[in-house]
């Protein structure tokens, strides 16, 4: 049993991978402020130790942790946020490098997004491990290319199975001919609707912001026709169970699930772990730290 430390927690993605590693959870401490994504968590996580922001953590007074995981704030480094890098919200990013000195876990796992080489550099330094690109199309139906630094050893790409938005789709999933105005604005140089993914393809990448209507918030069949994602749908674009997040509002599940992880590549990079192996006073015992060389990266 591994006691875990997960920052910027989200709605607990985490705990979701590692039960599907078979990875047993002795204590889970989440470190999140966002309100709904905690209220989400303790339904499904009711066992989980709450701590509150990240900057009020003090890593010497927590209890040995095995695992620490996290995926620091990407507003700043992604495409789409404002730019800013280090000098944004993704400055946070050098809590998680403090907390990791503080803990010294056996095992750490950091995720953000594609960013610009001289940003992903500076992680790659304080990390002290090279990063893995996996994109998550390998094991769901969207197309959602993310960076791992992790010392868990012998990671490889996950194989493609093969899921596309049509295999997602809720059974009474409606088409229709009728679609919100802006969708025929450009952008770009291109109308929004001609961006909307087909069913028969990969989803776009779920964003925190699509409850506004973004393009990543519709498909379109064979005849051009759109329909508007479900949460469930959202869920199991991000390989969640059904329903998983259904106790909040529509809009913060659309905004949570945009922020959160595809839990079946979390899963793997998990299943790597070492296997667990029991002392003879109970305790578990995980192999020292390895770090990994060389650097796989998935171009799709």
């Amino acid at each position: 049993m591994v006691v875990v430390l997960s920052l910027f927690d989200g709605m607990s993605c985490g705990q979701v991978a590692l039960k599907r590693a078979g990875i047993k959870i002795d204590k889970y401490f989440a470190s999140e402020i966002d309100k709904y994504a905690i209220q989400v968590t303790q339904k499904n996580h009711p066992n989980t130790i709450q701590l509150g922001s990240v900057t009020e953590i003090d890593g010497n007074k927590l209890p040995k942790i095995d695992l620490l995981i996290g995926g620091s704030p990407c507003q700043s480094f992604s495409r789409v946020g404002d730019g800013s890098g280090f000098d944004g919200k993704s400055k946070l990013f050098f809590e998680f490098v403090r907390i990791l000195k503080e803990t010294k876990p056996k095992f750490f796992l950091l995720e953000n997004v594609e960013m610009k080489k001289e940003w992903e550099d500076i992680i790659t330094k304080e990390m002290g491990v090279k990063p893995i690109k996996i994109n998550s199309s390998f094991l769901s139906a969207q197309n959602r290319p993310r960076i791992y630094w992790t010392n868990i050893p012998n990671i490889t790409i996950p194989k493609d199975k093969g899921l596309l938005i049509q295999d997602i789709l809720e059974n009474n999933a409606l088409f229709s001919k009728e679609y919100p105005n802006y969708l025929d604005l450009e952008f770009c140089g291109r109308k929004r609707k001609d961006m909307v993914q087909d069913k028969t393809k990969k989803a776009s990448c779920l964003t925190a912001s699509m409850y506004k209507g973004q393009v990543s918030s519709f498909c379109k069949d064979s005849q051009g026709r759109v329909h508007k994602y479900t949460p469930i749908e959202c869920e199991r674009l991000q390989t969640l169970p059904d329903n998983y997040s259904d106790c909040v509002s529509n809009t913060q599940r659309f905004k949570m699930l945009g922020n959160g992880w595809t839990v079946d590549v979390i899963s793997h990079i998990f299943s790597f772990i070492p296997r667990l192996e029991e002392k003879s006073e109970g305790r578990t015992s995980i192999p020292p730290t390895i770090i990994m060389a060389g650097i796989l990266e998935v171009i799709l």
